[in-house]
C-alpha cells in the first residue's frame, strides 16, 4: 500500500499557534480596554496627595519618601484602584485559548 509521510508541524508553526492562543491582541475597543487594565489601569495604589498612581505598596512608600518626605507614611491613606472595581482589572477578553468553547 502506500507510504504516505505523516503530517508534521515546525517548531515554527507550533510557536506561532500558542502565541495566538495565549497574547492578549485584538478583540476591538473591548480588547483595547482590558489590554490598558480595565477601568482603573494596571496600578494598584493611588497616592492621596499628588494622585500618582503605583502599582505596590513597596512601590507607593518609595515614591512617598522621594516626594512627600515631610509627612509620615501611611498606608491605610493609599486608596486601592482594584477594590473599586471588584478586584480584578483584566478579563483576557481577546486571548482565544483562556476561554473554554461550548
Amino acid at each position: 500500500m502506500g507510504k504516505a509521510k505523516p503530517a508534521k508541524h515546525t517548531a515554527a508553526e507550533i510557536k506561532a499557534k500558542v502565541h495566538a492562543a495565549t497574547t492578549n491582541m485584538g478583540g476591538g475597543k473591548a480588547g483595547l480596554q482590558d489590554r490598558k487594565g480595565g477601568a482603573v489601569g494596571h496600578a494598584k495604589y493611588k497616592c492621596p496627595i499628588c494622585m500618582t498612581n503605583a502599582p505596590s505598596l513597596t512601590s507607593m512608600q518609595l515614591h512617598w519618601e522621594n516626594k512627600h518626605p515631610k509627612l509620615p507614611f501611611d498606608e491605610a491613606a493609599c486608596e486601592d484602584q482594584h477594590a473599586k472595581v471588584g478586584g480584578v482589572t483584566t478579563a483576557g477578553v481577546a486571548v482565544r485559548g483562556s476561554k473554554k468553547k461550548e
